[in-house]
């Protein structure tokens, strides 16, 4: 075995970084959580959080492209990349690690997908209409939403939360050349110190996008509606209860980069609340929710020409859950403790309509209607010495999957004869953080474990189709569990006009699991090249880092920029799949008198790190060219908010490694966002 050894490039991050901040690149609405200073009351020590909207108010201010789509937003992170199969419903990866061994949660609550192909990751059931912020955590420090190798994920919705702003309101519009894409939206709130409520609606309709030098990507339409409603009601002055409900739909997705398209994607989201400032003497913060949510997905190849049989593939997924939080602070130490728990109901069927309508339709359930059940505990605590803090984590958690369709198992038996129904796993994670102040340098250093369980596909798939490397897959619900060691550095130079910081971070994941091909198994899928069945491997390695900085040349001109290095290897020193090369991003922004704007670049060195074996061929460098201008009027008392821009100025021809099967990405595109708000 060939021993892992993270060779920096250190000449060609140097002249990145150097070109970045002389070319100046896109600006992104991150902000940088602060490091928990000792004296801090706050409890969750996040790499990351991005800002979607303030107060039921978009900030377009602030915003390069105000009305954008969640995925868009969520892409603007340093830590966050997206897997795109088409112009919607990207996947989030983070760490190199894909969503299964991530924990992406809804206001805390969990959420499963119901396509088998991922076609429907959690995200696309939301939109920036219903959210405030998304907090990220890597690795461990995103254990507080779930159990988690790679990091967490949380959207957090946008709330009145009782300030007292009496009626308030938007109308929203925005619209994009390059794929027609029409956005239509408005709120109206109403707040004050005993009651809110908070209503809001989106619609988003796109058709075919056009790659660099005009060429039209087939099948990447789409269109959307969402619609949430908030409500809040104070019992007495330290009580209040809340309730949720959100309604997403997706109709006419495609998805050029896969073999079908969508006809239907729809969630129902909802929730009831309890908050309560003061429980008893130290104990304070307590929240307590349920939820439930429920799913449907359909997959569709009607409008596709060509297709050697049509195939019918809908899925469903809901979800009951819980969890109830609180904080115990005293003058020294403070402690955050969670209880959590869902239950989870997965199942995909497909039905083949052979070409001889005399021929009877085959059919087979790809999720067996898997049951699941977790019930986890999470504590921290933070200790503070001089000029320093160490948070100390842990997540505990019983998880059970159980197959309860007979069909199902009895398909699964053919392959693994002496399989029990029921798989139980108990999980753990630990967690220590390190945070030191010394002068204008802050010293962040941390080691953790942690364990997920195999996601429903790696466990019980059956005969799932794999565009990316041609392969039908079979889970294995006898795989071990997986687990990762993790160790994190960062050092930041912070001065009132200036910061830089550089960051790494190592993941050695035991038991990774990953599909591996049988050559002994029979494909179902015409044309597929073999079939793979999910397997353990002995261990993984990952390897990141990152070098940000940002620069106030004025009170009206901002500087930014990032460089990454990313590398991924397998037991036998082979390279993993979808790894990033290395990545730059940078920005000029300008701010004063109402007046906004940008320039931007973003770009990729050559993908020189990947791996035929799993489907991957090498792309090209490249660099895009961004820039916005916006103007902020007041009318009365109310804001219109006026911004367009232009996206891949130079019309470049393009795809970055997530991009599925080489999809190339959007060519030139201007936008026009215009927002009034009534105060």
């Amino acid at each position: 075995m060939k021993a892992f050894i993270p060779v920096f490039p250190v000449k060609g991050m140097l002249m990145g970084w150097l070109w970045c901040a002389l070319i100046c690149g896109s600006f992104t609405t991150q902000v940088y959580a602060q490091e928990t200073p000792a004296d801090s009351l706050k409890l969750i020590q996040l790499n990351e959080v991005v800002v979607i909207s303030a107060g039921r108010q978009l900030d377009h201010q602030k915003q390069r492209k105000p009305l954008s789509t969640l995925d868009e937003f969520l892409e603007s992170s340093r830590s966050i990349k997206m897997v795109k199969r088409g112009a919607y419903a990207w996947e989030p990866t983070m760490n190199d690690m894909a969503s299964e061994r991530l924990a992406i949660t809804i206001d805390g609550m969990q959420i499963f997908g119901a396509c088998t192909d991922k076609m429907d990751p959690i995200t696309s059931y939301v939109d920036v209409s219903n959210l405030s912020e998304a907090e990220i955590g890597s690795g461990q420090q995103g254990a507080m939403f779930g159990n988690t190798i790679g990091g967490g994920i949380n959207l957090k919705l946008d709330k009145s939360n009782f300030r007292p702003t009496g009626w308030n309101g938007s109308l929203e519009s925005a619209y994009e050349t390059n794929n027609q894409m029409r956005v239509f939206g408005g709120e109206l709130n109403y707040s004050n110190a005993k009651f809110y409520l908070n209503t809001d609606a989106i619609y988003r309709k796109a058709d075919n996008f056009y790659a660099g030098g005009d060429e039209e990507v087939l099948f990447s339409q789409f269109e959307k509606y969402n619609f949430s409603l908030n409500s809040g009601y104070k019992l007495a002055e330290d009580k209040s209860i809340s309730a949720t409900l959100i309604y997403d739909e997706a109709n006419d997705v495609g998805y050029p980069a896969l073999t079908m398209d969508v006809s239907l994607a729809r969630a129902v989201i909802g929730s009831v609340s309890f908050n309560q400032d003061t429980v008893l003497g130290s104990l304070t913060n307590w929240e307590s929710k349920l939820y439930y949510n429920t799913i449907k997905h359909t997959m569709d190849d009607t409008k596709r020409p060509n297709v050697p049989i049509h195939m019918d593939m809908p899925g469903w997924s809901k979800t009951a859950g819980f969890y109830t939080q609180a904080s115990l602070n005293n003058e020294k130490n403070h402690f955050f403790f969670k209880l959590d728990g869902f239950y989870n109901k997965s199942y995909a069927e497909m039905t083949m309509y052979p070409v001889n309508s005399d021929e009877p339709l085959m059919f087979m359930l790809t999720w067996p209607d898997v049951r699941t059940k977790d019930v986890g505990f999470y504590a921290e605590g933070h200790i503070p010495f001089e000029k320093a803090s160490l948070k100390l984590s842990t997540r505990l958690a019983y998880h059970s999957n159980t197959v309860a369709d007979d069909f199902g198992l009895n398909s699964l038996k053919i392959f693994y004869p002496e399989m029990d129904r029921t798989n139980t796993r108990f999980l753990k994670s630990f967690s220590a953080q390190y945070h030191k102040m010394l002068n204008d340098f802050h010293f962040n250093g941390g080691l953790s474990y942690g364990e997920r369980a195999p996601s429903v596909s790696e466990g019980y798939g059956f005969y799932l189709f794999n565009s990316f490397d041609n392969h039908d897959y079979i889970g294995d619900p006898e795989l071990k569990t997986e687990s990762s060691a993790e160790a994190n550095l960062s050092v930041t130079y912070k001065k009132p006009t200036f910061e830089i910081k550089a960051a790494a971070n190592y993941f050695h994941v035991f038991n990774y699991i990953i599909g591996a091909v049988d050559p002994s198994l029979s494909t179902m899928t015409i044309g597929a090249d073999g079939v793979k069945i999910y397997t353990n491997l002995d261990y993984a390695q990952l390897f990141n880092a990152s070098l940000a900085g940002k620069y106030a040349i004025s009170n009206a001109f901002k500087l930014s920029g990032s460089v990454s290095y990313h590398r991924g290897i397998d037991d036998d020193g082979e390279n993993l799949p979808l790894i990033s090369p290395l990545s730059y991003g940078s920005a000029l922004d300008f701010y004063k008198n109402q007046y906004s704007a940008s320039l931007s670049v973003h770009g990729a060195g050559e993908q020189t790190n990947y791996n035929p074996a799993y489907g991957e061929t090498k792309t090209a460098a490249y660099a895009t060219l961004s820039a916005s201008f916006g103007k902020r009027f007041f009318i009365k008392e109310n804001d219109l908010f006026v911004k367009a821009g232009i996206e891949n100025m130079l019309d470049a021809y393009y795809s970055s490694y997530t991009d599925w099967n080489n999809l190339p990405r959007m060519g030139r595109n201007f936008y026009l966002t215009i927002s009034y708000s009534i105060n």
